[in-house]
């Protein structure tokens, strides 16, 4: 019934758990088929310096074999030691190229998560009914859906290539060696061609199901994301940054009012009180912000730069800086020095205009 009721998406907190545990998403057959592609990319680019590295090495081990009269078991197998050995180290690169694409692609896709929980004995893992259930899971029947349509498509697309090869076996057969093997390596090619794309396309779409199948997995009830932020809501740590962003969200909300006020009262440096008074809607000044020291030469910069008058009056700018909220009407004890404030204004505003 849980499971039912899970319908919201997960908090950072969730996938930040889920992280520790080692839980995350990714799509193994993304990773197959970069690993595909670049390694049938590599072979195309370094086959040819791979072939004629393994036909050097065998002209000099069967040179050597020839020279040796007393060509015995031991002698054969050492010789063909060397020849494995000398395919390898040509094929190193590949190899080493292969890997390293794998952990890249796997480590973009998890973030590089690295968890020790993963490595930790977990009794669930070698439970019998557990592995009975994984075993009947909708996750194994579509990858073994998946799977039998892989080998479907790698059958067939070889059945076509082979089939159509075949009409022209006795013309490939009355041509010298090169021109054979040249035919042989593009039919070949144009086959894995379209099994890369093929797989490309699975990978598209396996990359697609796993995003959502783990974004599922992670989905949470209500009542969990209510727990979870009563739980965040305890901890010291959370309650200060709360209190932080919320003192920073009321902080620019304050200074983007500052514009709107008629006059900023301040005393020189310690204090600045921005007032706003519109008749016909306020029933007496408005503190739009205030501030004191490095906040109140912030009010005083954007009041200038907005173009806000500036009042000096130190007694009322303390006065209304500790008796007056912001977004608080003055009391009445102050009506009379900001209304003759808000005078000055007025007066300053009709001479800039018969300016």
């Amino acid at each position: 019934m849980a499971e039912t009721n899970r319908t919201e998406k997960a908090t950072p907190k969730k996938r930040r758990d889920e992280r520790k545990k080692g839980n995350s998403f990714q799509s193994k057959d993304v990773i197959s088929i970069v690993v595909l592609l670049l390694g049938f990319y590599a072979i195309r680019r370094m086959g040819g310096f791979i072939a004629k590295q393994t036909e050097q090495q065998f002209v000099s081990l069967m040179s050597r074999a020839i020279r040796n009269p007393g060509l015995s078991i031991p002698l054969c197998v050492d010789i063909f030691g060397d020849m494995v050995k000398a395919y390898m180290l040509s094929a190193m690169p590949i190899v080493l190229a292969c890997m390293t694409a794998g952990v890249l692609v796997t480590g973009i896709q998890t973030r590089f998560l690295v968890s020790g929980e993963l490595i930790k004995f977990k009794g669930n893992r070698i439970s019998l009914i557990a592995g009975i259930k994984r075993m009947v899971s909708l996750r194994s029947t579509v990858q073994l859906l998946k799977s039998m349509l892989e080998i479907a498509v790698i059958i067939w697309v070889i059945t076509t290539g082979v089939r159509d090869m075949l009409p022209v076996v006795p013309d490939i057969l009355s041509v010298d060696i090169g021109t054979s093997l040249a035919f042989m390596m593009n039919r070949t090619t144009a086959m894995v061609y379209k099994i890369c794309l093929f797989f490309v396309a699975v990978a598209v779409m396996d990359f697609g199901y796993q995003r959502y199948e783990y974004e599922q997995k992670l989905m949470m009830t209500k009542q969990e994301i209510k727990d979870e932020y009563k739980q965040m809501e305890g901890d010291p740590l959370i309650r200060s940054r709360i209190r932080e962003r919320q003192r920073k969200l009321s902080l620019n909300r304050m200074i983007q009012q500052v514009p709107e006020a008629d006059v900023v009262v301040r005393n020189p440096t310690h204090y600045a009180v921005a007032l706003k008074y519109r008749a016909e809607e306020d029933a007496a000044p408005l503190v739009v912000a205030k501030g004191q020291d490095s906040l109140a030469r912030r009010i005083l910069d954007v009041a200038e730069k907005n173009g806000v008058l500036i009042a000096e009056n130190k007694p009322l700018a303390q006065s209304l800086y500790r008796n007056v909220d912001v977004n608080e009407y003055i009391p009445e004890e102050f009506f009379r020095p900001v209304a003759e404030i808000l005078a000055w204004v007025y007066r300053q505003r009709k001479e800039r205009r018969r300016a």
